[in-house]
């Protein structure tokens, strides 16, 4: 990295290259910095709230992401068409795609995110390995290669030992993951790992890893300029998860000892400034609570879906400061800086049916009263009257709470769930409320194998038994409503402020 004192080249406006709340998200950030913004949008968001919101939108293409958020080539040209003069991208999508990288780079626009060289050498799963076994990083026990034969791969894992976990090596979003217990499960469980990998990444190469036992997942929050300096943020605890998905997020820990906190805060900034990484990134470990060792596990190149919990607990707004770095600033604070104060907690809402084994649940949002208060956060991508398209992922906001303590943001986020109403759609909302009370969370004893589906059956269940009691209750009310008009045989062909709707299963 170059610490010539090159001046800042403000960002004159900036395309963002993602939807929904992210793309909200990014384009608030800029307005606050007196950045022009431009939205892209495929035919099926031409209403949603980020095209809304920007200053200017052009359409890419049609609704499946193949053809629009994925089409590179089309951003590009929607950023040279408008004048713009630096492409965000987000999550998902292009945010890791180094080749995306390097041609918005080409066509003379400003990347804000990492080098494509970073985006490269931590890509690829068994990449990234092999660049933290070369700086002196602990890894979990497994292979730093992609495995080429079954045969091979068996004789690996009987070696390490099983359990045993077999990961996609250009694998993300919890996809091209399995857990294989016995070696007689093993054939079937290569078989379906290389396919879904196949499909999801256009890669088949295949890595494995030693299954480690009740672990959480603790990723580490770094920043860095382009001018040699790098810090961390702390960490987040990412352990509830629903097959290998994010659920719940918090920070701080509230099980990590201090001396394993700031090891592997050192860790995680060694790593970054083994591949001289530039921006907002996340270092992503395994902490084994039984014997108290740490593994590295992945870094994401990109900004997180749990950020806001970071800002809340340390008041670093990490978009302002992607946008601030890309222009070539120097970090404005030390690591000695930086402090965390309090507790926040972030819950993903899905538009979901939990109790449907968790289908998603496109259509229009008839209603929407979001929770507010002292310290709640709502990061959303929908409004009233917006109707949530099937193509893409069903995530429509995130509700962020913050507390002095643990226990005070986890009521008060309890407290805002159960303010939060969406009507028209099924939401995740009652399952989020049923995973807060839990007390296993509750007292901050849990794993990433929290959500087992013993757990899960019990919390749907309880989820859908509160959507019930609550039917129940305006029904009642209904009836107590009413019962005089009718009973006084008025009220025929009077209006009613009443307006009652059946469901039975997924209809409405």
């Amino acid at each position: 990295m170059s610490s010539d004192p090159t001046p800042p080249v403000p960002l004159k406006k900036v395309l963002v290259a993602n939807r929904g709340e992210i793309a909200v998200r990014v384009i608030r950030a800029c307005h606050e910095l007196g950045i022009p913004t431009v939205a892209v949008y495929s035919e099926a968001d031409r209403a949603a709230l980020h095209v809304r919101n920007a200053g200017e939108a052009v359409c890419i293409g049609p609704a499946p992401s193949s053809e629009s958020y994925l089409r590179g080539d089309k951003i590009i040209e929607a950023a040279l068409k408008t004048g713009a003069t630096a492409i965000h991208p987000g999550y998902g999508f292009l945010s890791e795609n180094a080749a995306f990288a390097r041609s918005v780079v080409a066509a003379g626009l400003t990347w804000i995110g990492p080098p494509a060289s970073a985006i490269d050498a931590m890509g690829s799963k068994t990449r990234a390995r092999q660049h933290m076994v070369a700086a002196g990083v602990p890894v979990v026990p497994g292979t730093t290669q992609a495995i080429a034969t079954e045969e091979e791969a068996l004789a690996i894992a009987l070696d390490i030992g099983f359990p045993v976990m077999l990961k996609a090596a250009g694998g993300g979003g919890g996809k091209g993951i399995r857990k294989v217990e016995r070696p007689e499960d093993f054939p079937s469980a290569w078989r379906s790992t290389k396919s879904e990998a196949s499909r999801s990444f256009k890669d088949d190469a295949v890595y494995l890893e030693k299954f480690v036992l009740d672990p959480k997942h603790i990723e580490i929050q770094v920043l860095a300029d382009q001018h040699g300096t790098c810090v961390h943020l702390f960490e987040r605890d990412c352990s509830v998860q629903r097959r290998n998905q994010k659920v719940v997020e918090e920070t701080p820990c509230a099980v990590l000892p201090d001396a394993t906190r700031l090891a592997m805060a050192k860790v995680a900034v060694q790593a970054a400034a083994a591949v001289d990484y530039v921006g907002a990134g996340t270092i992503e470990f395994l902490f084994s609570q039984a014997s108290g060792d740490f593994y590295f596990l992945e870094m994401n190149t990109r900004l997180q879906v749990e950020h806001p919990v970071t800002e809340m607990v340390t008041g670093v707004d990490l978009v302002r400061a992607q946008l601030r770095i890309a222009s070539g600033e120097r970090l404005w604070f030390k690591q000695e800086d930086l402090r965390q104060s309090g507790h926040a907690i972030e819950v993903r809402i899905y538009a979901e049916d939990p109790s449907n084994n968790f289908a998603p649940a496109p259509g229009r949002i008839g209603g929407l009263r979001e929770p507010g208060g002292p310290w709640v956060r709502v990061d959303s991508g929908v409004y009233a009257g917006y109707d949530v398209p099937i193509h893409y992922d069903p995530m429509v906001a995130k509700l962020i709470c913050w507390g002095s303590d643990r226990e005070e943001a986890t009521t008060r986020l309890i407290r805002a769930l159960r303010e939060y109403r969406v009507r028209g759609i099924h939401t995740s909302i009652p399952f989020l409320s049923e995973i807060l009370r839990d007390p296993d969370f509750r007292r901050g004893d849990y794993s990433t194998g929290f959500l087992s589906p013993e757990r899960l059956a019990k919390l749907t269940e309880a989820g859908e038994n509160d959507r019930i009691a609550t039917i129940a209750a305006v029904l009642a009310r209904f009836e107590a409503d009413t019962r005089p008009a009718r009973a006084a045989g008025g009220g025929e062909g009077k209006s009613s402020p009443w307006k009652l709707a059946a469901r039975a299963g997924g209809a409405r």
